[in-house]
């Protein structure tokens, strides 16, 4: 009987590496030209990156499957890290993330404000709130359950595009300045709390 061999082609692997990437570039130009209401669909994300819409669906079975990778691949072009590990992570991550947003400015505000942005970023707030608890458990745990959370609460709103956006917008800061300022305010909060002398309730 003759062995049944599978031939992964590397000519095949390369193939499909592009046209994910291909796939990812398109709903990254897409976004980057969306306005608040647009909803990007399967077929514009086809069109944009010159395949059949059939096509996104052998790389990503649903659309979530697609905007779950989005965000990740986002971050990696911005060159921002998403997954701190530490509570310095957070602390300096405004700093080195939001001058890199303003490269990216479009499809940032467009991640926050049009239904496809909105739906990425909602998918991603579980695995969000996990990675940032982990973080910030030796700080947090000398804390009530309560004030833990506002904390954390905290670090998730000034770690973020919003708070990038909010500052620019109504601070009227550039994205190097708002970094800074997101980072100075993560420290203020976290030293307290690591020293003790944070304002109770």
């Amino acid at each position: 009987m003759a062995e049944t061999r599978s031939y992964n082609s590397p000519l095949r692997e390369e193939k499909a590496r592009e046209t994910r990437e291909a796939i990812l570039r398109a709903l990254y130009r897409l976004m980057s030209a969306a306005t608040v209401q647009d909803d990007i669909s399967m077929e514009a994300i086809a069109t944009e990156a010159g395949i059949q819409r059939r096509t996104i669906f052998r790389h990503f079975p649903t659309k979530d499957d697609l905007l779950t990778a989005f965000w990740p691949w986002l971050n990696e072009l911005i060159g921002a890290s998403i997954a701190p590990e530490t509570a310095a992570d957070i602390v300096t991550g405004p700093r080195d993330a939001f001058p890199r947003f303003d490269a990216h400015e479009a499809a940032i505000r467009a991640s926050l404000h049009s239904p496809t942005g909105r739906a990425m970023r909602a998918g991603m707030v579980p695995g969000r709130r996990l990675r940032f608890a982990g973080a910030l458990a030796p700080i947090l745990s000398t804390l009530a359950p309560a004030e833990a959370r506002r904390v954390e609460a905290l670090a998730h709103l000034l770690y973020s595009a919003s708070a990038w956006e909010a500052l620019r917008d109504y601070g009227g800061l550039t994205g190097a300045q708002a970094g800074e300022t997101a980072s100075w305010a993560l420290d203020t909060i976290l030293s307290a709390v690591a020293s003790g002398s944070l304002p109770r309730t």
